[in-house]
This record gives C-alpha cells, sequence and structure tokens, in this order.
C-alpha cells in the first residue's frame, strides 16, 4: 500500500468542499434577503444566524484561496446589515413611513450583495471589498 498523497486532488477536494460550504451559506442568505424584501415572507433571523456561524467557523479554512474573501464578504454584510437595521429601528418608533423606506433600502443592498457574491463565486472570482 502506498502512502503517497496526491497534493493537487487534495487541494481540488478541499476547495470543492469549500465551494460548496459557501453556496449552502449564500443560499441560507438568500433566502433572508429575499424576505425581507417581498413583506409577509420573512423567514427570521435563524437562517441568517446559521449561515454567520457557518462563515465563522469555516473562514479559517479558506484562508489563502480566493473564497476567504467570499466568508469575510458574507460575514461583513451580516454585521453592517445588522448594524444599519439597528440605527434605523428608532425611525419605525418615530415615523412609520420613513422606517419602513430605511428598511426596504437596507434589505434591498443586503440582497444586491449576496447576489454579487453569487455571481462572483460561480465564476470562482475573488470578491473585493
Amino acid at each position: 500500500m502506498s502512502d503517497v498523497i496526491d497534493v493537487e486532488d487534495a487541494d481540488s477536494q478541499k476547495a470543492q468542499d469549500l465551494k460548496s460550504i459557501g453556496w449552502v451559506s449564500y443560499i441560507l442568505h438568500l433566502i433572508v434577503a429575499v424576505g425581507a424584501v417581498i413583506p409577509g415572507t420573512q423567514p427570521g433571523v435563524a437562517l441568517l444566524i446559521v449561515a454567520l456561524v457557518i462563515d465563522l467557523v469555516k473562514k479559517s479554512e479558506a484562508e489563502g484561496t480566493w473564497q476567504a474573501s467570499h466568508f469575510s464578504w458574507r460575514i461583513r454584510t451580516v454585521i453592517w446589515a445588522a448594524i444599519l437595521y439597528l440605527v434605523t429601528a428608532p425611525l419605525w418608533l418615530a415615523f412609520l413611513v420613513p422606517g419602513m423606506m430605511a428598511w426596504i433600502a437596507i434589505s434591498i443592498w443586503f440582497l444586491y450583495r449576496i447576489v454579487r457574491g453569487m455571481v462572483a463565486m460561480n465564476a470562482n472570482q475573488a470578491l473585493s471589498r
């Protein structure tokens, strides 16, 4: 029996595994993003938390690959969306329409970032900030 490991095959398998994990995360983010844009279809933050945990746990495995930028992209997107939602939350209390408009804008921005990431992932491209 041979103990020779083909490094190229191992790297290829790792890249494919990371890409599969990335797709799962992107799809969870997409479900949340579409739910945020379409009124009455909000699936809740549970899916978003699951996707964020996946990204945080698996990010270190992607270091040094083009896929590392995707993990960072999704994490930054969730963090910025959360900050923006929290900052604009008082608008709901004081003024219903401006609060709704702000949250719609944030939701559209979130959806855009997820779709942009999915397109780059499909093309095996890294994302810039």
